[in-house]
């Protein structure tokens, strides 16, 4: 399996505007999935719930931003043989492109007495990564005529995809979740705080994407929802296959699965925080629409390659079922996949009521779809000018993206919160040779109480 290379809680609009930093920060249900345990912290509301909270990520380490313009504002422009040149020596990188979407429209917590805190949220969540070595760059833009095909190219002794390959992700996770975490203090002394929790998710898998070719080994295999609209061809009559069609549904899951969180939170004084957890503990079994692919030759392509900045389309006829993909696939009963499980360790420290600092670092414990690629580090910090204005900013790396400098504002009263956030200034300042950026915004998140003493 592979990484779909994710930036972090992209429906947190706070944490988004640190740059990710969340592990000391994060209070009431925007603890879940990043550390149960600060449900038991001292400073939660007693009650608080959202109607609304999502964010959306794109970022490249290998396309200039006015290159990711073009496929969003020009996707229609026809390329010239220079432009495809262009583009397959663009797209030859090992973070071409990771575009991600999170949204959580409903969650609130809740405080009770002696038993501990509880948190709910239903959470939406789309992953996608892109990358690409020189031979794959070329067949996408370049297709029959790409340099892997020679003059006198002969499909008998053609080299193996895992091959020709080598060093390729294509990859996405689609995601319908409902969580439920659990968090209570355990020790309460006037000089330290020492918090636990637990938290469970209940997993629909709407769609998996994870084609990945490293060291020799080609791993590929699909799973995607109706809702994608994929025509299946002559596989979809073979007995073997589990096709699911298209219903009224809005959201029809292919896979299920069920993921844990464990954490452990203390408070040290008056200023000092400390957190760690591992999240995503579990496996998702994919049944519906699925299909795998084991190594084979190299095919010799019909196609011209790309022939507009709208590339998807090419990219999807290259690893889709039909007649001229580089794969042949075969139906499969079931696939069992690891969650993305990552561990997460925080140290804050907060000075007064105006002015919290963190310092977080994230590491994937496994490559799969949907973890992140590499160890993350970021800086936040939170200042309130005013009692209820915060801003945010903070310093952030890793993850699958460059170097970020987050910004964020938000509305922050003791009762309700409101607010925007980008994870990169440049993204939106520069035309920076590495872009990239997200944005995230909270509607309204209600917090009545704030609980003060033990529970």
């Amino acid at each position: 399996m592979s990484t779909a290379h994710a930036q972090t809680e992209l429906n947190n609009f706070s944490t988004v505007a640190r740059g990710g930093v969340a592990t000391t920060f994060v209070t009431d249900y925007q603890a879940i999935g990043i550390n149960p345990a600060n449900l038991g912290r001292t400073g939660n509301a007693r009650v608080a719930f959202t109607i609304g909270e999502f964010g959306v990520g794109v970022g490249s380490q290998s396309l200039s931003r006015s290159q990711l313009e073009k496929f969003v504002k020009h996707a229609d422009d026809k390329l010239t043989l220079a432009d495809k040149r262009t583009l397959a020596r663009a797209f030859t990188s090992d973070n071409v492109l990771n575009v991600n979407v999170d949204a959580t429209p409903v969650a609130f917590s809740v405080v009770l007495p002696v038993v501990g805190s509880f948190a709910f949220s239903s959470r939406q969540r789309v992953i996608s990564h892109l990358a690409m070595n020189k031979n794959m760059a070329e067949l996408l833009f370049l297709g029959k005529d790409a340099p892997i095909y020679p003059a006198n190219f002969n499909p008998a002794t053609a080299p193996l995809i895992s091959e020709v390959l080598d060093g390729t992700a294509v990859q996405l996770a689609a995601y319908n979740e409902y969580n439920l975490a659990y968090g209570r203090r355990v020790l309460d002394l006037p000089t330290l705080k020492l918090s636990v929790g637990a938290g469970y998710r209940y997993i629909q898998g709407i769609g998996v994407i994870d084609i990945r070719s490293e060291n020799g080994k080609l791993e590929a295999y699909s799973a995607l929802s109706p809702q994608f609209d994929i025509k299946y061809g002559a596989v979809a009559n073979n007995p073997s296959f589990n096709l699911q069609r298209d219903t009224d549904k809005l959201l029809q899951p292919v896979g299920r699965g069920n993921g844990y969180d464990l954490g452990v939170a203390a408070e040290v004084g008056k200023m000092l925080r400390l957190g760690v957890s591992v999240t995503d503990i579990g496996r998702m079994n994919w049944e519906g629409n699925l299909l795998t692919a084991n190594d084979q030759k190299l095919r010799r392509l019909k196609s011209s390659g790309a022939d507009s900045y709208e590339f998807f389309t090419e990219l999807a006829d290259l690893f889709a079922s039909g007649t001229d993909s580089l794969l042949q696939y075969q139906p499969a009963n079931k696939r069992r996949t690891d969650l993305p499980t990552k561990l997460r360790a925080g140290v804050g420290l907060k000075v007064g009521t105006r002015l919290e600092l963190g310092l977080d670092v994230t590491q994937p414990l496994n490559n799969v779809a949907g973890n992140i690629p590499d160890t993350f580090y970021g800086l936040g910090v939170d200042v309130k000018p005013l009692s209820w204005i915060r801003l945010s900013t903070g310093i952030s790396r890793g993850a699958g993206y460059g170097t970020g400098f987050p910004v964020g504002f938000a509305i922050a009263s003791s009762f309700y919160e409101l607010g925007f956030s980008t994870r990169d200034l440049r993204g939106i300042l520069t035309d920076d040779e590495n872009p990239y950026g997200s944005i995230a915004m909270g509607f309204l998140r209600l917090k009545i109480g704030k609980v003060k003493e033990g529970i």
